[in-house]
């Protein structure tokens, strides 16, 4: 195309880094003019891998799971753990809330008591005023719940907070719930302007934009089985030593930021991975659930674990704004076929799934750290890379993987090793 032109010629690329970028957008002319729309100067396409997790047995029905992610032991990690937790009841999931916020930041130089006592009139318009783009919303069960008033003016000079409790259904919502803001700040414009009671001049809106921590918005997500169970998952086949070692090392990340943190991240991989497969705003769901693991004395784990009568029992309790309907979910072909594959779940079953996703993986990274350590199966994996960056033939493959099978991985050891075969 033109841009692809005109940034070859000003980076001086050469014919191979121009063939790069089209051959990776080289695909039929109306899915090319659709993903031009959802970017801007768009010259290319970036692929990462799409895989599949199957057999996640989540609340008593299966469903195979799409997972966009360019780490291949994460997806491997996912189907071990639904593998094992298919067997032992799965993977039991409920949502405990789906509301949203947004905000309406106002500075108004006034009495507190004269802002309060036309706080009901301020709100009784303002929920009028949304009515011309909430009401299809509120069909299909959301739109807006409640307004509250919240006085920052202590801390922030006579500034002001409107809090707004949205239902978004089975759409994630930020367009929609941005497109009600403003309109409620327009018309909260109007009436400070309008009220002789309020002296001109001494008000302004800050700003009005929806929050994407949602404390409101969650789900938890639980495993249990007997602790003899977990024979399975353990090399030494001791399942009681199993769960003890286990909880504590979930406790260790309950207590310890620096754990914590890789901890967590170890959940996303999972949930991530199923957010970009359905096209859903994983950067969003991710900074709630950091702001979640904040919300009580410090960062902490956001699972739990813990043996009780002679049962281990793990569990995550996390937010997850999603949709299914709106945005790219539709509209990005490979999307669409996630959730074709996902038997098209509505939003709820949605955040279920993305949960379940995040336990399987955290389940199955603390089950590495506790016996074989971390690296012995993300570099049996990472060999893969190496072989393929390495152009090893399907012989020079095979010769390699059967000599480290019980061998430390490293890129400069495989590389010596193909170099003595070679020879």
């Amino acid at each position: 195309s033109g841009k692809i032109e005109t940034l070859s010629h000003a980076l001086d690329f050469t014919d191979q880094q121009k063939n790069l970028l089209t051959t990776f957008f080289a695909y039929d002319a109306d899915t090319q003019k659709r993903f031009e729309g959802f970017s801007e100067n768009v010259i290319s396409s970036y692929p990462f891998p799409y895989s599949v997790a199957p057999n996640f047995l989540i609340n008593n029905q299966l469903v195979h799971v799409p997972m966009v992610i360019e780490e291949s032991s994460v997806v491997a990690a996912a189907s071990y753990a639904a593998n094992f937790w298919a067997k032992n009841g799965g993977f039991q999931c409920r949502i405990l809330g789906t509301a949203k916020i947004g905000q309406i930041f106002f500075r108004l130089s006034e009495d507190k008591l004269l802002l309060k006592s036309h706080f009901e009139e301020i709100k009784n318009r303002l929920l009028e005023a949304v009515i011309p783009v909430s009401g299809n919303m509120q069909k299909r069960g959301g739109g807006v719940f409640d307004i509250t008033l919240k006085d920052f003016s202590e801390d922030l000079f006579d500034v002001y907070q409107l809090e707004v409790v949205f239902g978004t259904a089975d759409s994630m919502g930020a367009n929609y719930i941005n497109s009600c803001l403003e309109i409620m700040a327009a018309e909260l414009t109007r009436f400070f302007n309008e009220d002789n009671c309020f002296e001109k001049g001494d008000f302004e809106v800050i700003m009005a934009i929806l929050s994407n921590y949602t404390p409101d918005c969650v789900v938890e997500c639980s495993v249990e089985t007997p602790v003899e169970n977990l024979a399975a998952v353990d090399p030494q086949g001791n399942g009681e030593y199993f769960a003890r070692k286990f909880v504590t090392a979930v406790q260790i990340a309950r207590n310890d930021v620096y754990r914590a943190t890789t901890h967590n991240k170890g959940i996303y991989n999972g949930m991530s991975a199923v957010l970009l497969a359905t096209a859903n705003d994983f950067r969003a769901v991710e900074a709630a659930g950091h702001a979640y693991a904040s919300r009580d004395k410090g960062y902490r784990s956001l699972s739990k674990a813990k043996i009780e009568n002679g049962r281990f029992k793990m569990s995550l309790k996390v937010p997850v704004a999603v949709g299914t309907v709106g945005g790219l979910t539709r509209l990005h072909p490979m999307a669409a076929l996630s959730f074709d594959i996902m038997q098209n779940p509505d939003a709820e079953r949605l955040m279920m799934i993305v949960a379940a996703a995040g336990l399987a993986n955290n389940f199955a990274a603390v089950r590495s750290l506790i016996t074989t350590g971390i690296q012995a199966g993300h570099m049996k994996m990472h060999l893969q890379n190496i072989l393929q960056f390495e152009n090893a033939t399907e012989n020079e493959s095979q010769q390699v993987i059967a000599h480290f099978a019980d061998k430390t991985v490293s890129y400069n050891e495989v590389k010596l090793f193909l170099a003595n075969i070679r020879k």
